[in-house]
């Protein structure tokens, strides 16, 4: 059942598109993620361009973080204020990454750079997450308490001055960080195409020691509206979104995100952990893979 996407220029199995979508929405159930950083290498993976997967992956999450966030809202997990100060550091980080996503672009180096970044964040993040996961999982199986740790923020985010209180977050902290952690993720939002979660909920806990109630919801209220800037970035700029397969994507992850969240509730936390790292890890290898391995046709040939 072949669709053509005229953003990306080739005909592609639309059940294959939605099957993709579907599996990022139950890998997003199952572990709280956007899914973004899953999606963009599955549809490189697949043929896509990369330049278009970037820009239609980001759409895709702009959607689905709607339901998302009202889910949270109605339960008292989003701290506004803090997530306006994230919004305002990704609105700026969003136009500075799209005239850097257009640079790259133009001198024919984002699919190299797109390569590398994932490589670089999706192998970090993944060992880290193995090695948290296998510590935890070797003292439930030993009978020993697994330790909690102490809910502090850095002791650089402690040094910036003026101050602000976030009272549902129970902070005490300069905005300039969350201001520089919101244009970070913007940043990796245009350039990767990926909603950041994988990114600001790891740094808002063990970063600025926000409280976990509200740090999912926060993080969601964040990604909606920078992944919603991105969208119009790449629209006006690199002109890669292509919404027929944003669409399809969203079909898809809509539908798999439900089942995804009913198996997580049957698995262990650590075991859940753990699965996702090895994902991730598997996905940074493929990709390292892609960028060393020699391909059948060296050069292609495309009209503009």
């Amino acid at each position: 059942m072949d669709l053509y996407l005229p953003i990306a220029g080739l005909s592609v199995n639309m059940l294959v598109i939605v099957g993709l979508g579907g599996l990022v929405g139950v890998l997003s159930g199952m572990f709280g993620v956007g899914g973004g950083f899953l999606t963009t290498p599955l549809l490189i993976f697949y043929g896509i361009p990369p330049s278009v997967a970037v820009a239609s992956a980001a759409t895709q999450i702009t959607g689905a973080s709607v339901s998302g966030v009202l889910a949270h809202t109605q339960r008292q997990g989003v701290d506004f204020r803090m997530g306006w100060v994230l919004v305002a550091g990704g609105a700026v980080g969003s136009f500075a990454g799209g005239f850097a996503f257009r640079a790259l672009q133009k001198s024919g180096q984002i699919d190299t750079v797109v390569g590398i970044l994932y490589v670089l964040l999706l192998g970090s993040i993944g060992i880290l997450m193995a090695r948290e996961a296998a510590s935890s999982l070797r003292a439930i199986r030993s009978g020993e308490p697994v330790k909690a740790r102490a809910r502090r923020h850095l002791a650089i985010v402690a040094a910036l001055p003026f101050r602000w209180r976030f009272y549902r977050s129970g902070l005490y902290i300069s905005p300039l960080a969350p201001l520089l952690l919101g244009a970070s993720t913007g940043l990796l939002t245009v350039l990767m195409g990926v909603g950041g979660g994988f990114l600001l909920v790891p740094a808002m806990i063990y970063g600025l020691g926000m409280s976990t109630r509200v740090v999912v919801g926060t993080s969601l209220f964040q990604i909606l509206f920078v992944t919603a800037a991105t969208t119009l970035v790449h629209a006006t700029t690199s002109r890669a979104v292509d919404i027929v397969l944003a669409c399809l994507l969203l079909i898809g992850s809509v539908t798999g995100a439900q089942f995804g969240a009913r198996f997580a509730q049957t698995v262990r936390p650590e075991y859940l952990r753990l699965i996702l790292a090895l994902i991730v890890l598997l996905v940074a290898g493929r990709m390292a893979l892609g960028l060393g391995w020699r391909p059948d046709e060296i050069y292609t040939v495309q009209a503009l």
